[in-house]
C-alpha cells in the first residue's frame, strides 16, 4: 500500500488536516483530509496519465513548505514515485513560479504557490507545465495502476515501510496523537525536513498548522487562534 494510503486512510474525511499561513502574504488556507486527498488524487492521476509515472520513478520536488506542496508530495507517493530534490534524471520536476533555471528533468511542472490555488497568469515557457491548471482537470479519485510494495523507495533512498516506521517512532517520541494541533515553522528541504516537518504530524494523525515566512512576533497569537497543543522542534 502506498505511503499516501497509509497516512490518509485512517483519518476521518472531514477532519482538518493542514492549516497553512504565509505571514509575508497575510494568507491562511485550511484543508480537510478530504480536500487534501482530492488534490493528491488529481496530482497522482496527472502524473500517471501525462508522464506514465510508475513505482520507483524519480519525481523532483523543489518547493517550499506550502499547502500545494502537500498535494504534490502525497500525489507522487500515491502512484509510487520516489521523491528527490534534484531534477537531473527525474521524470518530472516540480518548481516554484520564480525558479527560472532548467531542472534537468524530462519535464518541468511550475507550481504557482498562489494562496487561492490559481494557476499561472500566462503559460510557462520552455515547454513547462502549469501544474495547478492542468492537474485540476484530472480525476478526483485515484487507484494505483500497480501495487506499491512496502520496499519501494519513496523519499530519496528510504522506503515506504522505513518512512512510516520512522515517522511513527518520532511522533511517539514527541508524544503526538490525533488529538494534537501542531504548530511548525520548519522548512521541508531535504529528507529530514520533509520527514520531521510533514510526515511526523501526518503519521500521528495530528492537525498541522504550518507557518511560512513566520513573523516571530505573531507566533503566540497564532498558537492562541489555532489552539495548538504542541510545537515541532525547529
Amino acid at each position: 500500500m502506498s505511503l499516501t494510503d497509509e497516512l490518509l486512510r485512517p483519518l476521518p474525511a472531514a477532519q482538518p488536516l493542514i492549516t497553512h499561513y504565509d505571514d509575508q502574504l497575510g494568507s491562511r488556507v485550511e484543508l480537510s483530509v478530504a480536500t487534501t486527498a482530492n488534490w493528491a488524487a488529481k496530482t497522482a492521476n496527472w502524473l500517471t496519465e501525462e508522464f506514465d509515472i510508475e513505482p520507483g520513478d524519480a519525481v523532483a520536488v523543489q518547493l517550499p513548505a506550502h499547502w500545494q506542496t502537500v498535494g504534490v508530495l502525497l500525489g507522487a507517493w500515491w502512484c509510487g514515485a520516489r521523491v528527490v530534490s534534484e531534477g537531473a534524471g527525474a521524470r518530472v520536476a516540480f518548481v516554484g513560479p520564480d525558479d527560472p533555471e532548467p531542472t534537468g528533468a524530462a519535464a518541468t511542472a511550475v507550481v504557482t504557490l498562489d494562496p487561492m490555488g490559481r494557476g499561472l497568469a500566462e503559460p510557462p515557457g520552455g515547454g513547462a507545465f502549469d501544474y495547478l491548471s492542468e492537474a485540476r482537470l484530472a480525476g478526483d479519485q485515484f487507484r494505483p495502476l500497480f501495487p506499491i510494495p512496502g520496499d519501494t523507495a519513496a523519499l530519496f533512498e528510504s522506503t515506504v515501510d522505513e518512512l512510516l516506521a520512522e515517522a511513527r517512532a518520532r511522533a511517539a517520541k514527541l508524544g503526538l496523537s490525533s488529538a494534537d494541533r501542531v504548530l511548525s515553522t520548519r522548512d521541508w528541504s531535504g529528507p529530514e525536513g520533509i520527514l520531521d516537518g510533514l510526515l511526523v504530524p501526518l503519521a500521528a494523525g495530528a492537525h498541522l498548522v504550518h507557518i511560512s515566512n513566520a513573523d516571530p512576533a505573531k507566533l503566540d497569537a497564532r498558537r492562541e487562534a489555532e489552539r495548538t497543543t504542541a510545537d515541532l522542534p525547529a
